[in-house]
């Protein structure tokens, strides 16, 4: 099983490096900016820094193998995100490990961003420059399928299937004729895009290695102009460093997570993040993501508690956005 295990992530991990490869062609060009925006208050607090965490059905936002260790029969979490410009994010994801995950565990996921509505003008010879025809109301959403399974007691794989579609509204208007009356093209578009994640348990106490490689698809296009999606390979570790000091502590836990980032659009990256969890009850995080343009560091809190059976957690973030003010994250969680 070993064998096989290192020849199926030597096999991964060739593909994930010739496709990060081809994505370093186009940088700056991508298109569905809102697919690289996270859904998670947790993952944002940590500065994104997940994809060797074990996590539940928000997993499927940034690594899907990351559900495979999930311990309850059914997770299912909501967040938002107040974004920079009055933009605002709405994820839903729900995973389901029936017979203890035995035949692995089955995810969907939806992820939908409200643009406000927008001013459509034109331009125009009168006394103004322009003329004002109203608005308009872009939107986008993905909507997803995953899959994850532990092959064995330390490797785990998962997958996500999702269909993506973006409607950029009739602001565009065509031409102008002498009657004042006009005509609009409408600009959307769809695509299916695949995500895919490893994750390994070293067997050094709790460190785990972690890969995914997230937003890949064809390439698609408005009208004749073309683009790519915002595809994005991770590798990342984590380790609760209690661990080193002493093993099954359960009043007290350090987490901390590192990944190196490969954006289509942007530069390398590395995240690093950092949870504090007091009896399984209180998480105090941090997080930070070098370089960014204006990010600075990311803070957040989480509660847990048990009642009826049932789980429930409630996250936040906040975020630093510079000149763009902050961005706020609330997550709902709940499992059993």
């Amino acid at each position: 099983m070993n064998k096989k295990i290192q020849v199926i992530l030597t096999i991964i991990m060739m593909v994930f490096i010739s496709q990060v490869n081809v994505g370093q062609v186009k940088l700056a060009q991508t298109g569905l900016k809102f697919l690289s925006v996270g859904g998670d208050a947790r993952a944002a607090a940590l500065g994104e820094a997940i994809t060797a965490l074990e996590g539940n059905s928000t997993s499927m936002f940034y690594n899907p193998s990351g559900m495979a260790r999930q311990t309850g029969f059914v997770d299912v979490t909501f967040s938002n995100t107040q974004w920079i410009a009055d933009i605002n994010y709405m994820h839903a994801s729900i995973s389901v490990a029936p017979e203890d995950a035995l035949y692995g565990v089955f995810g969907l996921s939806v992820a939908s961003v409200d643009y406000g509505e927008l001013k459509r003008t034109i331009r125009d010879e009168g006394e103004d420059g322009f003329l004002d025809l109203g608005t308009y109301s872009p939107n986008a959403f993905a909507l997803g399928v995953g899959y994850a399974k532990a092959l064995s007691d330390k490797f785990a794989v998962g997958g996500n299937v999702k269909f993506v579609y973006q409607d950029l509204g009739d602001g565009h208007v065509v031409n102008i004729a002498q009657d004042s009356t006009h005509t609009k093209q409408k600009f959307d578009t769809d695509v299916f895009a695949f995500d895919f994640g490893i994750q390994y348990r070293t067997g050094f106490k709790s460190l785990v290695f972690g890969m995914s490689l997230r937003n890949f698809s064809e390439e698609i296009e408005y009208i004749e102009e073309s683009f790519q999606l915002p595809l994005t390979f991770k590798i990342g570790l984590s380790m609760n460093l209690i661990d080193l000091l002493e093993e099954g502590n359960d009043q007290h836990s350090f987490l901390l997570a590192v990944d190196a980032a490969h954006p289509r659009d942007y530069k390398e990256q590395i995240h690093i993040g950092g949870e504090y969890t007091f009896m399984n009850i209180l998480s105090l995080r941090a997080g930070y993501i070098s370089p960014t343009d204006e990010q600075g560091v990311n803070f957040g809190a989480g509660l847990k508690h048990e009642f009826v059976g049932f789980n429930f957690g409630v996250d936040y973030s906040y975020l630093d956005f510079g000149i763009f003010d902050n961005v706020n994250r609330f997550s709902i969680n709940i499992s059993y």
